[in-house]
């Protein structure tokens, strides 16, 4: 079943035209990978799903809804997370305050602390300290967990392994293969192995549209109908 559909989504920023028709979806139970060299419009399809920047033409639905446009708050609240490319933890709250408030309703609150910080050790240790304290590599750990405790049905998450360490790309990929088990996925991922690894299928953007698609079985960046797009 079809989660998630855009079809011939046009953005801009002012003048400048960014998505130039794009059409994507994502079904349900499912991970979908975004790649594609930087600047043709991956971080924008995903805001454009959150009503961050409204498409000028073109529909996003979401279970079979339009939600072309819509609040963002209401898109959430649809179930729609994102875990941002800048992480946005809360830096005046704990880390535990910052896991307590994205459960929804506090539902279940002490049960999901524990899959967090099953999820990332590393958090439980540093539970007290204010999220502003942390490293680059810790604060993407909280935003994923973060994540992990909203009960969303689609997720999306934007370059989670940008900036970090090896050791920490491997537990952040733990952790969104854990996630994937509950929730579907829309990544946007610079890492091409990482990414074709996480998810079942992708989609190839450059210039604003959508070059090449295909399940990721086998994918290499070696690709010839790949490697002319990703390459600088």
């Amino acid at each position: 079943m079809s989660l998630l559909d855009l079809s011939d989504v046009h953005a801009y920023y002012g003048d400048s035209h960014v998505l130039e028709g794009v059409s994507l979806r994502v079904d349900d139970g499912e991970s979908v990978a975004l790649v594609g060299r930087n600047g043709v419009g991956k971080t924008t399809t995903l805001r454009s799903i959150l009503g961050l920047t409204p498409p000028r033409s073109g529909t996003v639905r979401f279970r079979g809804e339009d939600v072309t446009g819509r609040p963002t708050h209401e898109i959430a609240t649809a179930g729609v997370g994102w875990i941002p490319e800048e992480r946005r933890v809360y830096s005046q709250l704990t880390v535990e305050e910052n896991v307590r408030v994205a459960v929804k309703g506090g539902v279940g609150a002490e049960e999901k602390l524990a899959m967090a910080y099953g999820t990332f050790p590393d958090l439980r240790e540093h539970r007290d300290r204010k999220a502003g304290t942390l490293s680059g590599g810790q604060q993407q750990m909280l935003s994923i967990a973060r994540g992990l405790v909203g009960d969303n049905d689609l997720l999306l998450v934007d370059e989670p392994s940008e900036g970090l360490a090896p050791m920490i790309v491997e537990a952040v990929a733990d952790a969104l293969y854990d996630i994937a088990s509950e929730a579907s996925l829309l990544l946007v991922e610079q890492n091409f192995p990482l990414a074709m690894d996480l998810a079942d299928r992708f989609y190839l953007l450059d210039n604003g549209t959508v070059v090449e698609s295909g399940e990721t079985d086998g994918v290499t960046a070696d690709d010839e109908r790949i490697r002319r797009y990703l390459s600088a």
